[in-house]
């Protein structure tokens, strides 16, 4: 699949690299508009990245994606949206309302927001990522997940990014629990 990812910073970058690994066809959206990224995938700008695409990843700071979302929202317009920000300080951590304002037939997934880019990098034997999307959009983002070599864990439909975004205070708090190792990850075990 044809993947934009908007933003080319560590997690930005990470996915595209491990999903052009993976066979996938990525590009990056940038400011710069031009050279080449992460991994060696083409960087255009953000408007010609999402066009054409399947999905497109939303991995830019979290004060600009607001901005971003509403520059493209016609291009994102029945697209899957795969929304990796946090807003972090903001009454809501994650963009759904912003998407869904922008592009209200876009699919919705909230992932890739809780762990580290280390362990989109390298992940850890049994690590899991928990994620919620919109019922058409789940497939798609299990099979990314799977691809980045992490094992999806469904947490609900968008409605539920609220409960994935619960994990990320989790994560913060193991992080310095453990002296700053920031390749911590969670396992669901039997």
């Amino acid at each position: 699949m044809k993947i934009a990812v908007i933003g080319t910073g560590r997690i930005g970058g990470t996915l595209g690299q491990r999903w052009r690994a993976a066979g996938h066809e990525v590009i990056y959206g940038s400011r710069t508009g031009s050279g080449t990224g992460p991994g060696g995938a083409p960087i255009v700008s953000a408007d010609d990245a999402v066009t054409g695409s399947d999905v497109v990843v939303l991995a830019v700071p979290g004060g600009a994606v607001a901005e971003v979302v509403a520059a493209l929202g016609p291009a994102l317009a029945g697209k899957v949206v795969i929304d990796a920000v946090n807003r972090i300080g903001q009454p809501e951590v994650n963009s759904r309302a912003a998407v869904a304002a922008a592009a209200p037939s876009a699919g919705y997934v909230r992932a890739f927001n809780t762990l580290g880019w280390e362990n989109f990098a390298d992940p850890p034997p049994g690590a899991v990522l928990f994620f919620a999307a919109d019922p058409d959009a789940r497939p798609l983002a299990e099979e990314l997940i799977t691809a980045v070599g992490l094992e999806p864990v469904f947490a609900g439909d968008a409605g539920a990014c609220g409960t994935v975004d619960a994990l990320l205070p989790l994560w913060f708090a193991l992080v310095q629990r453990n002296g700053g190792n920031r390749r911590i990850a969670l396992r669901i075990t039997p």
